[in-house]
C-alpha cells in the first residue's frame, strides 16, 4: 500500500477512501472467485462457454480472483504498424507478444488472426487466446473509421481460442451493420463454446464533431455499453470515463436526457463515473474491463490509477496494451505486474 500510495501521489487518499453513495456496491454484481458459479451459471450459456470463461478466470497471476488482466496487441491494424511498433520493433514478432503475455502473468492475449495463427500451436495450451475478428483498418485514404471483419469464428475455434473479441463503433454511420455482424459472430462463438468480448466504443469522428472529445463521457459510453449488452457479450471493453454530460453536448438532435443520471446516479468522481458504466452493464452481469490507453512517461502511474478506479468502481479488470509493449520487455512485465497487484490487494475494495 505504501508503494501504491507513492504512485498515486496526491490522489491516493481520495481514490482509496472514496465511497459510492449514489449507487452503492450492494446494487452490483461484484467480481469474485465464484463469479461463474454465482452469476454465469444462471445464464443461457452452454457448459463449454462456462468452461471457457472459467479458463480465463483461472489463468495468470490473477487466477482465482475473478478479475482479468488482458494483453491486447491488435493496434497495428487500427493505428498502422509503423506508428505502433516503432517504439519497440521487437513486437513485430508474434512470439514476443506471446512471451510478454506469459512473463507478464496475463489472463489472456487478444490479437489478430495473423499473429495468433503464427504462434497458436506453440502457446494455446499455455495462455488463453482471444481472437480479435474485426478491426478499424486505417490504412485507407481518407480514413473511414469502420470496423470490418478480418477473421471468422470457426478459425478461432480451430486455433484453440477460448474467446473472440470484436468492436462496434456506436453512434457512427456503420453502427447498425457492425451490430448485425457482431451479433451473428457472437452467437456462433457461443454455439461453438467460446466466450465473447465486446469492444463497446463510440465512433471517433462523430464523438469529436461538436468540438469536444466525448469518447470518454460516462453517459455516452454507458449508453453504448447498455446497447452492447443486448447481444450477450461475456465481457465489455470500454474506455475509462473522464467526464460526464456528453449527452447534453450532442443536443439538439441527440437522444432525450433525464438529468437524474447526473444528480442521482453519479457524481464527477472518477470512481462514480465508472460505477455508472457498470450499472448500465446490467449492474455487472458482464464484466467491464477498461482500456489502458496510450503509453507515456508516466505509464505505470497511469495504469495503476486506472486499475484502482476500475476495481473500486466495480469493474473486472484492465487491458494494458501499448503501455506494456511500447517499452522494453522487463518494463512491460513490471507494468503488468503493478496493475495486477491492485487486483490482488484485498485492502483495495469495491467502493
Amino acid at each position: 500500500m505504501q508503494k501504491l500510495r507513492g504512485l498515486l501521489g496526491a490522489e491516493a487518499s481520495d481514490l482509496l477512501s472514496h465511497r459510492c453513495a449514489k449507487v452503492p456496491a450492494d446494487r452490483l454484481v461484484v467480481p469474485g472467485p465464484d463469479f461463474v458459479d454465482r452469476i454465469a451459471l444462471r445464464s443461457d450459456r452452454n457448459p463449454r462457454v462456462l468452461a471457457s470463461i472459467q479458463r480465463l478466470f483461472a489463468a495468470g497471476r490473477l487466477g482465482g480472483t475473478g478479475y482479468l488482466s488482458l494483453l491486447p496487441i491488435d493496434h497495428g491494424v487500427a493505428h498502422t504498424a509503423g506508428m505502433v511498433f516503432a517504439p519497440n520493433p521487437a513486437y513485430f514478432d508474434p512470439k514476443q507478444v506471446a512471451r510478454l503475455a506469459l512473463r507478464g502473468g496475463s489472463s489472456g492475449v487478444v490479437t489478430t488472426f495473423g499473429a495468433l495463427g503464427a504462434v497458436a500451436r506453440a502457446v494455446a495450451h499455455r495462455v488463453p487466446l482471444i481472437l480479435k475478428i474485426n478491426h478499424d483498418e486505417q490504412f485507407a485514404f481518407p480514413t473511414r473509421y469502420d470496423n470490418i471483419m478480418f477473421a471468422r469464428v470457426r478459425e478461432a475455434a480451430a486455433m484453440g481460442c477460448v474467446a473472440v473479441a470484436a468492436t462496434i463503433y456506436f453512434g457512427g454511420p456503420e453502427a447498425r451493420r457492425q451490430l448485425q455482424e457482431v451479433t451473428a459472430a457472437f452467437a456462433e462463438a457461443h454455439a461453438t463454446g467460446m466466450a465473447t468480448v465486446l469492444f463497446c466504443y463510440l465512433h471517433p469522428r462523430v464523438m469529436a464533431a461538436r468540438g469536444r472529445d466525448l469518447m470518454f463521457a460516462a453517459d455516452l459510453t454507458g449508453e453504448a455499453i447498455h446497447q452492447g449488452m443486448t447481444i450477450q457479450p461475456d465481457f465489455i471493453k470500454q474506455k475509462q470515463p473522464l467526464r460526464n454530460r456528453g449527452l447534453l453536448a450532442v443536443q439538439p438532435g441527440g437522444p432525450p436526457v433525464d438529468h437524474r443520471i447526473y444528480t442521482e446516479l453519479a457524481t464527477g468522481h472518477p470512481i462514480d463515473l465508472t460505477r455508472y458504466q457498470v450499472l448500465l452493464a446490467y449492474g455487472g452481469y458482464s464484466g467491464v474491463i477498461h482500456s489502458g490507453g496510450a503509453s507515456s512517461a508516466n505509464s505505470v502511474r497511469q495504469a495503476v490509477r486506472a486499475a484502482v478506479i476500475n476495481k473500486r468502481g466495480g469493474g473486472m479488470g484492465l487491458l494494458a496494451g501499448r503501455k506494456a509493449f511500447q517499452c522494453p520487455m522487463e518494463e512491460g512485465v513490471a507494468l503488468l505486474h503493478a496493475v495486477q497487484d491492485v487486483y490482488l490487494n484485498p485492502a483495495i475494495t469495491v467502493a
